[in-house]
């Protein structure tokens, strides 16, 4: 027999209302908020939500400010990385990455044609 509805997981509560699209960002979201994260400090996956941008590990306490749906964002590991260069030196990783990222960059301006290939 044919299965007759579809899981709708943490959004289930909204029924049929808000749409396809808001429903699924919001299922995503709220994902996010409720897992837990590996902890700085003792490295135990430890780290869940107090409120909003602050996280806290229940393992060793250690408690410190995020991203509103997720601990890390792609700018706090940014910075991380700008520190880390700075006291450390930049690593082989970290020189790979700038090269890649200004391939990348590099490709876009060429599609974009804000540069000419001259060849």
């Amino acid at each position: 027999m044919a299965k007759r509805t579809q899981k709708a997981g943490i959004t289930g509560r909204f029924g049929a209302r808000y749409g396809v699209s808001v429903r699924r960002n919001a299922g995503m979201a709220l994902k996010k908020k409720s897992a837990k994260y590996t902890c700085p400090v003792c490295q135990y996956r430890k780290v869940t939500r107090q409120s909003v941008g602050i996280w806290s590990c229940g393992k060793c306490g250690h408690t410190f400010a995020g991203g509103a749906w997720e601990p890390y964002t792609r700018a706090s590991d940014a910075n991380n990385r700008i520190i880390r260069r700075n006291t450390d030196g930049a690593t082989t990783a970290d020189m790979a990455y700038i090269a890649q990222q200004a391939a990348i960059e590099y490709e876009r301006a060429l599609n974009a044609g804000e540069i000419d290939e001259e060849e």
